[in-house]
């Protein structure tokens, strides 16, 4: 009995074992007629004109033709479409989610508003009319000066107040959770104050319509800070999507440099094209489809937001969304030329891991940083200055410009300096790639590249 039970394991074993064989040699021939179709494809794109990357091709040449090949390795990757479609599904949540519940807990509500001072019967039609807009009903409630205006709001009577109809005051923040006002009706009084104030100051003369149309809402001051800093919603949702594309396509030069160098393709490629053309056009073709992805997560944010009447894509919010796309194109044209380098300096995955760490700590450091100030709405002389050095400059510019914090011209100069340290590195990164992208037998080192005589 056991001995019959030992065959029918052992027979068991045989036949697992030559099925497993024969699928794997189905799978080896399946790979290599790929790969042969493959090359007849890239000779085919070579050779006919009429290409999908024809535009490409002809407008860079031999560095067109290697875009167009990552570009459609990128496009028919699983990895890419889900990202992308786990992006996607990320920016509408973010945009969507706050709508509904604004719509949920925003319906007819009482608002009680102190009134220091008195109203005219325009200032006050006015605050009615806004709360209609907004579904709310008001109570006002008469304070005699401002300090006992402020006790009110801290103890709940009012939610805010009216000053003198030149300020309106809040305990906290309107978009706090926490806060009982309505921000749309305190948003709507205060533009309309700043209507009234204009009124005043025109006289109601027809030469001066001009500024009642042009005035600006008053101020709105709080006692206390919002808890949640001033960085808006979309800024704090960029700078992780900057992280991860950062990342990600960096990432992916890295490895490709890796796995043509130890597979010997680059032999075979740079029997064609020169080393700065095959280094060119493998920035180029990921960075590209960087950009496109980039594009339509913006795209997708500012149509969903109109769409649904987001609050979340208003003010200076699209202008962040602009410059953080700005700052992934130069983020990505900084970075790239560094992993590339430092994938043809490895042979092995593990290389590539030893290698990823340290490259990968500024752009850490930065963005760590970044979703600490943007949530504390306070940065200081030294994340000023990181602002202006291009391994941290994506990160840390796109957040004060988020935060209001930053002009034109420190945007732009930021950029230049951005740019000009970009060349740099793609001359340097350029000369290792070149040296060391055809040495094989284990991880170059970095003495080896700068000796001249292995040059």
């Amino acid at each position: 009995m056991k001995t019959t039970l030992i065959v029918v394991v052992v027979a068991a074993l045989v036949v697992v074992r030559l099925t497993l064989f024969r699928a794997r040699r189905r799978r080896k021939s399946a790979q290599s007629a790929e790969r042969t179709a493959q090359s007849n494809a890239d000779t085919s794109t070579r050779t006919t004109p009429s290409t999908r990357w024809n535009a490409v091709e002809a407008a860079f040449g031999d560095v067109g033709l290697v875009a167009g090949r990552e570009i459609r390795e990128r496009l028919r990757g699983r990895i890419f479409r889900v990202g992308t479609i786990i992006m996607l599904l990320a920016v509408s949540a973010a945009i969507v989610i706050p709508t509904l519940h604004k719509n949920n807990t925003n319906g007819t509500s009482l608002q009680k508003i102190g009134v220091v001072g008195t109203l005219s019967p325009v200032t006050r039609d006015l605050v009615l009319a806004a709360a209609q807009s907004n579904s709310d009903t008001v109570r006002f409630v008469p304070e005699a000066t401002v300090a006992i205006a402020k006790s009110q709001l801290k103890s709940g009577a009012s939610y805010f107040a009216i000053i003198h109809s030149d300020e309106v005051l809040l305990e906290q923040p309107a978009t706090e959770a926490s806060s009982p006002a309505d921000p749309g009706l305190v948003n709507e009084v205060a533009e309309y104050l700043g209507v009234v104030i204009a009124y005043h100051d025109a006289h109601l003369t027809a030469a001066q319509a001009a500024a009642v149309t042009n005035s600006k809402a008053v101020p709105i001051r709080t006692l206390v800070a919002s808890s949640k800093g001033t960085a808006s919603t979309p800024s704090i949702i960029g700078i992780v999507l900057l992280f991860l594309m950062l990342t990600q396509y960096c990432t992916w030069i890295m490895i490709g440099v890796m796995q043509e160098k130890s597979s010997r393709v680059v032999e075979v490629l740079l029997a064609t094209v020169r080393p700065i053309q095959l280094l060119g056009g493998k920035v180029l073709g990921i960075g590209l489809v960087a950009l496109g992805q980039a594009l339509l997560l913006v795209g997708v944010a500012l149509g969903l937001g109109a769409a649904v009447g987001s609050n979340v894509l208003h003010g200076s919010a699209p202008l962040g969304l602009l410059a953080e796309l700005a700052w992934l194109v130069l983020g990505y044209a900084f970075y790239c030329w560094v992993y590339a380098a430092a994938g043809s300096m490895a042979e092995r995955q593990d290389q590539v891991q030893t290698l990823a760490l340290p490259l990968s700590i500024p752009i850490l450091f930065g963005y760590i940083y970044s979703i600490t100030v943007a949530s504390s709405g306070s940065p200081n002389a030294f994340y000023d200055f990181l602002a202006y050095f291009p391994p941290t400059a994506p990160f840390c510019m796109s957040v004060l410009v988020g935060l209001g914090r930053a002009t034109w011209w420190e945007f732009v100069a930021s950029a230049l300096i951005s740019i000009a340290a970009t060349a740099g590195m793609a001359m340097l990164a350029s000369r290792i790639y070149r040296r060391a992208v055809l040495r094989t037998g284990g991880r170059v080192s970095l003495r080896v590249l700068f000796n001249r005589r292995s040059a």
